[in-house]
């Protein structure tokens, strides 16, 4: 009998191998086949021991069984379940609709895996061993399991369609030729896509992707150091949180949880850029304890992301840049040994309407937060934080940021509006010390009248003149436009001429900057 046979009542095909016969009675009663022969190190799909005649089944008779296999037996449901089997040649299933249960556990393939534009309920591959796995526009109703596999020559996913949950956990996925390890553009994840643990050698390309719920990438190794990005994640929309964060090791497997007290824990490492840009996320970003490797031209993009929340916890990248420019986030929660240094950090127009530091972050390493943002003066990201500060009812932080805005304009400027700005910042700091003022005129009032009281004042005229006081008449010098009648009433002569007229110009900047600082302080509320 041939496959070409009508194979309907359920008898074996005559050209079957042993392997090949058990695998078919497996598949009408829907049990396990295994072929393991019980030696954990003979048995591994990954290891070099090689499988003969008695474990190998061809990949056209498992394509045989999926896309028109026998009917099941009486009261079962046929399902094609293998575990420990070598599957030679091509597993070729491009285009068809396979409607019997898939999983496959500890197997190893000879040739590459072809599921382009295939449609599965649900398609499981646990532990498993492929040079490739070729599955672009492929569809499961259910889910698509692939953790622990290991793919030499790459993975492709590009506008794939996940009904459910995609799992990667601890697989481990080498470079295909374009040096991508994951090709997974305009995928569509229904629920939760799951890749913690994962070794990826090679750029883990998701551009446009959508994931319904979480995207967990705890405790995975991103590997690129040289080529431009090893996650390569533009336009991603998340439902939920993306986790770039430690994974728990050595123990039970309890995907998505927060690892127990005393569990070994294996962080988030990426060596390579990240980008992404434009991505969209329900809940959060969480970079907690994540670990970066960039060179001087890789980066890490979140520009124009948008989400509720960036947890920005990770370890400070020691090279590469950090560009946030366009994000807008509700909750920023960061530490202040995450942020890289002067030059490295890029947010223009990062928008963020509150500030939940973690562990001590005073003003000033704030304030070198956003020089560090600024190689060139912008205003717009000290406004961002004052605004936050003052929102949170800081107003006096919110006023220190604002005038280390003006100090900072300072340097930008040219010579004299220079000096007037120290005059400034000497006697008000630029308004938002308004009670300087008070402090200056007390002293030069102070001064000026224990040396007034020393000097020749004969009356301007022979007439009536009012009684001499040296305290009114230097407050006559310093108050500008207001007349306390003194100043005009008495002849002063040679040094004290002088000093009358340092006194009229001392009020008369003392009075202008008071001004500009209030106008400042008017228009900034």
């Amino acid at each position: 009998m041939t496959e070409g046979d009508d194979v309907r009542d359920g008898d074996l095909p005559d050209d079957l191998t042993a392997a090949e016969a058990g695998m078919w009675q497996a598949f009408r009663n829907g049990t396990v086949y295994d072929l393991s022969s019980g030696d954990a190190h003979v048995d591994d799909p990954h290891g070099g021991h090689p499988w003969g005649p008695e474990r190998t089944v061809r990949a056209r008779i498992v394509c045989w069984l999926l896309l028109d296999g026998p009917p099941a037996l009486a009261g079962r449901v046929s399902s094609l379940k293998l575990a420990g089997v070598r599957i030679s040649g091509t597993l070729d299933l491009a285009g068809g609709t396979v409607t019997p249960y898939l999983e496959l556990r500890g197997c190893r393939f000879d040739d590459e895996i072809l599921l382009p534009e295939a449609h599965f309920t649900t398609a499981r591959f646990v532990d498993c061993a492929a040079p490739r796995l070729e599955a672009a526009r492929v569809r499961t109703e259910g889910d698509l399991h692939l953790p622990r596999c290991r793919f030499l020559g790459g993975l492709r996913l590009t506008d794939a369609h996940i009904g459910t949950d995609l799992l990667l956990n601890q697989a481990v996925v080498y470079r295909d030729r374009s040096g991508r390890s994951i090709a997974a553009d305009g995928m569509t994840v229904g629920q939760d896509l799951q890749a913690e643990l994962l070794e990826s050698h090679g750029e883990l390309s998701l551009r446009s992707a959508k994931v319904g719920v979480s995207l967990s990438l705890r405790g995975a190794r991103l590997r690129n150091p040289d080529g431009r990005f090893a996650l390569n994640a533009p336009q991603l929309t998340v439902g939920r949180t993306l986790y770039l964060t430690p994974a728990g090791v050595g123990g039970p497997w309890q995907s998505g949880t927060t690892p127990a007290r005393g569990t070994r824990i294996q962080r988030f490492e990426c060596q390579g850029g990240i980008r992404l840009d434009d991505g969209r996320f329900g809940d959060a970003i969480d970079l907690e304890r994540a670990r970066f490797t960039f060179t001087d031209s890789q980066q890490l993009s979140l520009r124009r992301v948008q989400a509720p929340e960036l947890r920005f916890l990770g370890e400070e990248p020691q090279r590469g840049g950090v560009l946030l420019s366009g994000a807008r986030v509700v909750n920023l929660v960061d530490h202040a040994t995450s942020w890289p240094g002067p030059g490295r950090l890029h947010m223009g127009g990062f928008a963020y309407e509150n500030l939940v530091p973690q562990g001590p972050f005073p003003l000033t390493r704030r304030l070198d937060w956003v020089a560090a943002a600024t190689a060139e003066y912008n205003p717009e990201p000290y406004e961002r934080l004052a605004t936050v500060l003052r929102a949170a009812g800081e107003d006096e932080d919110a006023r220190e940021v604002l005038l280390a805005k003006q100090r900072r304009r300072r340097e930008t400027l040219p010579l004299a509006a220079k000096l007037w700005g120290y005059a400034q910042d000497l006697t008000v700091a630029y308004g938002y010390r308004p009670g300087r003022a008070a402090v200056w005129m007390a002293v030069l009032w102070a001064a000026g009248t224990l040396a007034f009281a020393h000097a020749p004042h004969p009356p301007m005229g022979s007439g009536g003149h009012p009684v001499w006081d040296p305290a009114l008449f230097v407050l006559d010098l310093l108050l500008p436009v207001i007349d306390l009648g003194q100043a005009g009433q008495w002849r002063l002569s040679g040094g004290w001429q002088w000093a009358a007229a340092v006194m009229i110009l001392l009020g008369w900047i003392l009075a202008t900057t008071v001004a500009a600082g209030a106008t400042r302080l008017l228009r900034r509320g």
